[in-house]
């Protein structure tokens, strides 16, 4: 090889490797080895953390809760409804665990029962940054909102319905709605006259006062009749259960899914018309004899359908005042309308919603 050539290489080695060590520290200094990800418009783009703030759109169709935009970080605080115990047991621990920059903290009254109405109460007397309920909002409490400043928002995400429970060696076909509120106003005494044995009659519910379960049985089955003398006020789901369960002649309601999959109690049919019982139980029926191994599950094709004449929607009630605390409130409802929060939803035996 003539010199001529051997000095063209070595300048052209010279500038390739001078090229290249240029674009490493070009590349250095734009930032080239921080991780890259792609964007959601299937672009590649900088890793950054967004500023934007939260923006609750309710036709989003989200899959996990790690993908629910802008989400809002910080400590929310909530309480309210009894029935929705089994979400906070199943779904907000995955949320802590899988976000935990938002912050979750559930939080009761310190003398009063809990319930939907304590929590908006709670909400209103700005101990909470939102409230879990089993019925929607108030006219006297949008009212109170709008004199503070702000008003109220109810977001459903959850479907849920009333089970009536009796004890499993009581042998009746199941109730009408009528037959029902005769039981608690007292013009039912006896099983005997609705088909069951001659049993007296043990009407056990909560106290009216800030449930809404209980307003909701007010409404849809007392038709604004009182009580009756004969009902037995319970403080807890679990007490009047254990009543129920050791009484020949109990008869309580509660959230299908604290009756539905109990082993010492027995969901009955419900029905609008004597000829249309829908059970609240999706069958085959699982006697009590094969429970715990078996449990029954909730009738969710009824409760979607509205077969099943005592279902309801639960809400997440938000703050609707432009801060934080709607952000937070608003984020909630989100991931739990998520498709990863409406099966946890489905795997605490509510029924999903979307």
């Amino acid at each position: 090889m003539s010199l001529k050539n051997e000095t063209t290489i070595l300048v052209l080695t010279v500038l390739v490797t001078v090229s290249l060590a240029g674009g490493i520290i070009w590349g250095l200094i734009r930032g080239f080895g921080t991780p890259f990800e792609s964007d959601n418009s299937g672009r590649g783009g900088i890793s950054s953390q967004s500023t934007a703030p939260y923006r609750f759109d309710p036709d989003a169709r989200i899959g996990s809760f790690a993908e629910v935009p802008n989400l809002p970080s910080g400590l929310a605080t909530y309480g309210g409804s009894t029935s929705w115990a089994p979400i906070r047991g199943t779904v907000d621990p995955v949320i802590q665990m899988v976000l935990p920059q938002f912050k979750l903290r559930y939080t009761q009254h310190p003398t009063r029962p809990s319930g939907s109405g304590t929590g908006i109460e709670m909400m209103l007397d700005n101990q909470l940054v939102f409230a879990q309920s089993s019925r929607s909002i108030r006219e006297e409490e949008q009212q109170k909102a709008k004199q503070l400043g702000f008003t109220l928002k109810a977001i459903p995400v959850a479907l849920d319905g009333i089970a009536v429970a009796v004890n499993p060696n009581l042998n009746i076909p199941g109730l009408t709605l009528i037959q029902l509120q005769q039981i608690y106003t007292g013009a039912i005494w006896n099983w005997s006259q609705v088909g069951g044995p001659d049993v007296e009659i043990l009407p056990y519910s909560r106290r009216p006062e800030n449930s809404g379960t209980i307003e909701f049985f007010m409404e849809n089955v007392m038709g604004g009749e009182a009580f009756g003398s004969n009902v037995q006020f319970m403080s807890t789901t679990t007490l009047a259960l254990r009543e129920v369960g050791s009484r020949l002649g109990g008869i309580y309601y509660a959230s299908a899914p604290e009756i539905v999959g109990q082993c010492s109690v027995t969901p009955i049919a419900i029905a609008r018309q004597s000829n249309r019982l829908i059970p609240p139980y999706r069958e085959p029926f699982v006697p009590a004899q094969d429970c715990p191994t078996r449990r029954n599950q909730v009738n969710a094709a009824a409760f979607q359908s509205g077969e099943y004449p005592l279902t309801r929607r639960l809400f997440v009630i938000v703050k609707e005042n432009g801060q934080i605390d709607q952000q937070l409130a608003e984020a909630y409802a989100a991931l739990l309308l998520t498709e990863q929060g409406q099966a946890l939803i489905e795997q605490a035996g509510f029924v999903r919603i979307r």
